[in-house]
């Protein structure tokens, strides 16, 4: 185990109603006039905006609205919340929404208090060190945004999709988190959303650092309760205890406890950023493409840890590595597909893809090699992505 310095600062409040205490929450983090970030009309159809307004009212907390923000948020967006927030003098930031909502407030928060472009930090130009605080009402379960120092953007301008990882800068303040908020999305989102917490602990379970046993057995019990939750919220949305306890480990699997200890691989993110990029695909459901294909291309050299998600989380018999490695990677494909995921880029909808654009961008954004599991260089992503394409069932 690695030398490590852990600390998740984010204050959670969790369970029906939770949405309640966004003014409390607020005012206990010195906001007075905040910027409410939300995606499209189901927050204010649902009456949801209308509660987190009311809340911020009582607690005498002023207030501006920025809507209507996409899933793979943009750049623009961005400098326009940042100009909303100098233009008024705001002091915090309200995110209500999922992943895309968090990322693009998150980025508001630091680009408002910074002199230069705020896309300096995503383009590694700048170390973010101070930022507007967070707040959230989580709706989508899924990014995990809501307790992570991370936030992912694309650049319209050469569509780069760039995710900045910070320790504390950008880690919400606090996170309001109500599963019966969950129970209306569709079933395809809330399988995106399972895949996408599960890539979140993969891609900190792959790693070759040794003797990381306890945070191994807890991103493998993460693993095998999402696996067992998935099943009841996809046949009954309204069952709470199984989107409560989706949600919490949403959660959990991306606010950095299962990377303690060890160095992390992040290459799966990288390879699915250039297919979201590119062609507009819904982050969780690349990623159950993406996973799968990458874990397929790294057990041909590096098999163990594959090997031992298999035997763990799957409940693998088989004493050689490769053979266990092989048949986890089928049962994991099976999962994906018993919920409705994709696990082919003709399944994604993507049916002629230009492996060319896809390895170029990706290298231009992660460089040369990238991932820590197995380095990649141009000839693997090109063999990863062809992979992809392969029906392996």
């Amino acid at each position: 185990m690695n030398n490590f310095s852990y600390q998740a600062p984010t204050r959670y409040t969790f369970g029906r109603g939770a949405e309640e205490n966004i003014g409390r929450e607020a005012h206990a983090e010195g906001m007075t006039r905040v910027l409410v970030v939300y995606g499209h009309s189901s927050a204010r159809r649902s009456g949801l905006l209308d509660r987190v307004l009311k809340s911020l009212d009582e607690a005498g907390i002023a207030h501006m609205e920025m809507g209507g923000i996409d899933p793979n948020p943009t750049d623009d967006r961005v400098y326009e919340g940042i100009d909303i927030v100098r233009k008024n003098s705001l002091d915090g930031i309200v995110a209500v929404g999922g992943g895309s909502v968090i990322d693009t407030a998150k980025a508001i928060a630091g680009g408002a208090v910074y002199d230069g472009d705020f896309w300096d930090f995503w383009a590694g130009k700048a170390v973010m060190t101070k930022a507007l605080p967070v707040g959230v009402v989580l709706t989508i379960p899924a990014a995990g945004s809501e307790g992570s120092g991370n936030s992912v953007i694309t650049k319209k301008d050469g569509m780069h999709k760039i995710s900045l990882r910070t320790d504390f800068a950008l880690r919400p303040k606090f996170a309001l988190l109500n599963p019966e908020l969950t129970f209306t999305l569709p079933p395809y989102q809330t399988a995106a959303g399972i895949v996408d917490m599960m890539a979140h602990i993969f891609e900190r379970y792959y790693s070759n650092t040794e003797d990381v046993e306890v945070t191994d057995r807890l991103a493998e019990g993460l693993l095998r309760s999402i696996i067992e939750m998935a099943p009841r919220v996809m046949a009954e949305p309204q069952d709470y205890q199984a989107r409560a306890n989706i949600m919490w480990a949403g959660t959990l699997a991306h606010n950095g406890l299962c990377g303690c200890g060890r160095v992390e691989d992040w290459a799966s993110h990288g390879l699915e950023h250039e297919l979201s990029a590119l062609y507009g695909v819904t982050h969780g459901a690349g990623l159950a493409v993406v996973n799968p294909a990458w874990m397929t291309y790294a057990a041909r050299t590096n098999p163990r840890k594959v090997a031992q998600m298999a035997r763990r989380v799957f409940d693998v018999n088989d004493s050689d590595d490769s053979g266990a490695a092989t048949e986890g990677i089928a049962r994991l494909r099976r999962f994906y597909k018993s919920i409705g995921m994709p696990v082919t880029l003709a399944e994604l909808g993507v049916k002629d893809p230009d492996i060319d654009a896809l390895v170029r961008n990706v290298h231009i954004n992660k460089g040369t090699p990238f991932g820590n599991y197995i380095s990649i260089y141009p000839e693997d992503s090109r063999a990863i992505y062809a992979l992809m394409a392969q029906d392996l069932c």
